[in-house]
């Protein structure tokens, strides 16, 4: 339940469902196995799966939520092979070559008779909602798999008016004049990692782990006119995690204090469990969100963003 990866956006209106009808509304929209000739399948489940029925786990004033995402997969090998298979019998008994849309044609209906047979995969998504700073916080590390939530949560309860974090200062010549002073914002200190782009070449990456930031080899880099699109940073020894240009957060890790404060609970059940390390999650994260943005010089304004 911990979440690895942040994408954060703001409500611009205040989000006023209450768990109990969010549930309800959830509900409608719950989670159905994919079958037959589907090929994707999107739905919400509780976020204690076995262990709860409520769509909405509630806490404080934050509200978590869980889509589960289950596709067909057909090995590319398969579709393959098959196809050739078909195209070879046709050509035979018929005498002739097959053109291009025909054979187009033909690989959708092996698809078609396939999908039935196809490996399915599935996969839980978390996100919760902070009713006190009015965020929507999705534990995704792309961009896209957080939109297919919103979405889905858009056709559940309506209308939704979010927009990305988006702060005033531009994150990657933040990061970059962090790199370079070797002095970050208040709180926050250098990690061992950085991705590092030059802005004339998009083709021209360097990624450096387990390297002194500070040291002269990176400088010259970044003297060479590369930026920092990508960072690692440390928080008040509580979070570790990597930012990048657009303020989406990978690679976070709540550290032994953090974790710590959640073992000193002697839970009785998972439910239970899941209840007190939610409460801790959301409440390191508020702060950490906070920090963060503010590092980036505050919010820009709705225009702006």
């Amino acid at each position: 339940m911990w979440f690895k990866n942040l994408q954060v956006y703001r409500f611009t209106k205040p989000f006023t469902l209450a768990a109990e009808e969010l549930s309800e509304t959830l509900a409608e929209k719950a989670f159905q196995p994919c079958a037959g000739q589907d090929i994707l399948k999107l739905g919400w489940v509780p976020p204690l799966g076995r262990f709860g029925s409520e769509f909405v786990h509630a806490n404080n004033g934050y509200m978590m939520v869980c889509a589960k995402r289950q596709e067909k997969v057909l090995p590319p090998a398969v579709i393959r092979d098959e196809l050739e298979e078909r195209l070879l019998a046709l050509e035979e008994n018929e005498d002739r070559k097959v053109g291009r849309k025909e054979r187009n044609q033909l690989k959708d209906e092996v698809m078609f008779d396939l999908l039935p047979r196809a490996f399915v995969r599935s996969s839980q998504q978390f996100a919760y909602i902070d009713t006190h700073d009015n965020l929507l916080v999705v534990n995704a590390a792309s961009v896209k798999r957080a939109e297919e939530m919103i979405g889905l949560l858009r056709e559940a309860v309506g209308a939704l008016s979010l927009i990305p974090l988006t702060p005033k200062n531009l994150p990657i010549q933040t990061m970059t004049d962090w790199i370079e002073k070797g002095q970050v914002a208040a709180g926050f200190e250098l990690g061992q990692a950085c991705e590092l782009r030059d802005n004339s070449d998009t083709s021209s990456v360097i990624r450096c782990t387990n390297l002194n930031l500070e040291s002269e080899e990176i400088n010259n880099h970044i003297k060479a006119s590369m930026h920092a699109s990508k960072l690692a940073l440390s928080w008040q020894e509580r979070v570790e995690c990597v930012v990048d240009d657009k303020l989406a957060v990978k690679r976070l890790r709540f550290t032994d204090v953090v974790q710590e404060k959640a073992d000193e609970v002697e839970a009785q059940d998972f439910a239970e469990q899941f209840d007190v390390d939610f409460s801790i999650m959301t409440l390191e994260l508020s702060a950490f969100i906070k920090a963060l943005l503010e590092a980036f010089g505050g919010e820009a304004d709705e225009g702006s963003a």
